[in-house]
């Protein structure tokens, strides 16, 4: 698997969050979307949360707005396709709590180096409870990427359960990983990875 396609979509979650608004197009998918942005570059931008000693607080109210629009439990029964329906109940929730970690730390651990970007939105493309937020991202460099977030309807909520970087797919990309781990070894050395992985950002976090 090539770097681009590991790291794009990770980065999409970062830039989601550390993104500041230039203009929006029409429609309660993209607002809902926006106004996530708009609380996380409050966040990010102030001066009291900047403070080192208060660097695990901004990245907690961070997590906090990243979680009201994440809908983390569909990111992972995606993720882990065919072989969700084969868990049981417990090891479904496991996974979800153990996948929502992984994806934590991957947006954690370089929220910090994202603070300048723009988000531009685009368009949105709605289908009865489904919809895809089409917007792209400039960062100060002057790089573009385009981001598509893929929400649907909960509650009367627009909730993103893919995103879809540069035409890579973060929930393909992890299904792809896991799947591979699944084959050549066992769903257990899956959890068994993940279980490394949770128990290392939440020992970062200390």
């Amino acid at each position: 698997m090539s770097r681009k396609s590991s790291v794009v979509p990770c980065l999409a979650l970062v830039l989601a969050l550390a993104a500041g608004a230039e203009n929006a197009a029409a429609g309660l998918a993209t607002d809902q979307v926006k106004s996530t942005v708009d609380r996380a570059v409050g966040v990010l931008k102030d001066p009291r949360l900047k403070q080192p000693a208060r660097a695990q607080e901004r990245r907690d109210q961070l997590r906090q707005i990243l979680f009201a629009r994440f809908d983390f439990p569909e990111m992972a029964k995606r993720a882990l396709g065919a072989n969700w329906r084969r868990r049981t109940p417990q090891e479904q929730e496991e996974f979800t709590r153990l996948f929502t970690n992984v994806l934590e730390r991957a947006y954690a651990d370089i929220i910090e180096s994202y603070t300048d970007e723009k988000v531009l939105y685009i368009t949105e493309r709605v289908d009865g409870n489904y919809a895809d937020v089409i917007t792209k991202i400039v960062t100060g460099r002057g790089e573009e990427y385009s981001i598509n977030y893929k929400v649907h309807l909960v509650r009367s909520e627009w909730k993103v359960y893919d995103v879809v970087a540069e035409n890579i797919s973060l929930v393909n990309n992890y299904r792809s990983q896991f799947n591979r781990v699944i084959a050549n070894a066992s769903y257990g050395e899956l959890v068994r990875r993940l279980r490394d992985k949770s128990q290392f950002a939440g020992t970062a976090k200390k």
